[in-house]
C-alpha cells in the first residue's frame, strides 16, 4: 500500500513524502491516526497544488513585509507628549508607538513586536526595533517631540 505522509514519521519518513508500506500498518496506524492519506492520483495532486498555494502565499507574505520594512525605516514617526520640568510627563510606552504607525502610515503591528530596551522618557530620535514577522526586523526612527 501507498501512503502520502501528512506529518513526519519518526521511524518512516518526513511529511511529504510517498511510502510504500505493508497494509495493516498504513491503513491501521498512519490512515488512522491521521498521519498518512492512501496515496491516490487525486490525493497526491491536491496535496501538491496545496504546498504550492501555500509556497505563494508566503512569497506574497515575505514580499509585503519587505516592502513595509522599507517603509518603515524611511519615515520617521513623530510622537507628541507632554512636558516636565524635566523631559516629558511619564515614557513613551510600545503601544503609544504601535499606534503612532498606524495613524501615520497605515501599517499595523502589534504592540509585542515593538522591543524597547529602556523605556522612552526624553524628547529627541531613538531608534527602535520592530519585529514584523517570518525573521524581518525594521529599525524605525521615533522622534518625541514636547507639547504644552
Amino acid at each position: 500500500m501507498k501512503v502520502l505522509l501528512i506529518k513526519d514519521v519518526k521511524s518512516l519518513g518526513k511529511t511529504g513524502e510517498i511510502k510504500e508500506v505493508k497494509d495493516g500498518y498504513g491503513q491501521n496506524f498512519l490512515i488512522g491516526k491521521g498521519l498518512a492519506k492512501l496515496a491516490t492520483p487525486d490525493v497526491v495532486a491536491n496535496w501538491k497544488a496545496q504546498q504550492e498555494r501555500m509556497a505563494k502565499e508566503l512569497a506574497d507574505t515575505l514580499a509585503r513585509l519587505e516592502k513595509e520594512k522599507t517603509e518603515l525605516e524611511a519615515t520617521k514617526i513623530i510622537i507628541k507628549k507632554k512636558l516636565a520640568p524635566v523631559g516629558i510627563q511619564g515614557s513613551v510606552s510600545k503601544e503609544d508607538i504601535a499606534k503612532a504607525v498606524e495613524d501615520q502610515l497605515n501599517i499595523v503591528i502589534d504592540k509585542k513586536s515593538v522591543e524597547l530596551k529602556k523605556a522612552l522618557k526624553s524628547l529627541g530620535e531613538h531608534k527602535v526595533d520592530v519585529k514584523l514577522g517570518h525573521g524581518i526586523h525594521a529599525l524605525i526612527n521615533v522622534e518625541v517631540v514636547g507639547e504644552e
